[in-house]
């Protein structure tokens, strides 16, 4: 975990349960307001839409 800025945060998890960031920052008193994934194991996911799939390019592995 890292401060982006004064109002974000940023945490690499390798096995994120269910509500684990929420509930880490619970703990010490911050509020989640929103979440964005930008990654899922060695793929970018760069500026897909929710809801959106693509095929991994020949040098991404999962």
């Amino acid at each position: 975990m890292d401060w982006q800025n004064p109002e974000q945060l940023r945490f690499v998890l390798t096995e994120g349960k269910k509500r684990q960031i929420r509930r880490m920052c619970e703990q010490v008193g911050l509020k989640v307001v929103g979440l964005k994934r930008i990654r899922m194991g060695g793929v970018q996911l760069g500026q897909m839409p929710a809801g959106t799939w693509r095929y991994l390019g020949q040098n991404e592995t999962f």
